[in-house]
């Protein structure tokens, strides 16, 4: 859908190239190609990230449940120790 809107976009952008006449053709056509090019690469990014989230919390899910056979040694509680006095 979101490609739909850019290609869209652009060809609106080389239309009024063509049937505008003058600058303000040409600064309408910058102004929906670029815009719409620009759109297009945030999108990109927000796709690539979005997945690389997705991987990441499936790896966090992943980890998180036990193997099966696996032993975990039991977790042993920090030594507390006391401060030391200078002098004795």
């Amino acid at each position: 859908m979101a490609v739909t809107a850019i290609t869209l976009a652009v060809i609106a952008g080389v239309v009024c190239l063509i049937a505008v006449s003058g600058d303000t053709g040409a600064l309408l056509a910058i102004v929906l190609i670029g815009g719409s090019l620009g759109g297009g690469m945030l999108l990109l990014f927000l796709e690539v990230g979005l997945s690389e989230e997705r991987e990441r919390a499936a790896d966090t899910q992943r980890r998180s449940q036990p193997r099966p056979g696996h032993w975990h040694p039991p977790r042993l509680r920090p030594m507390v120790r006391r401060p030391r006095r200078i002098g004795r």
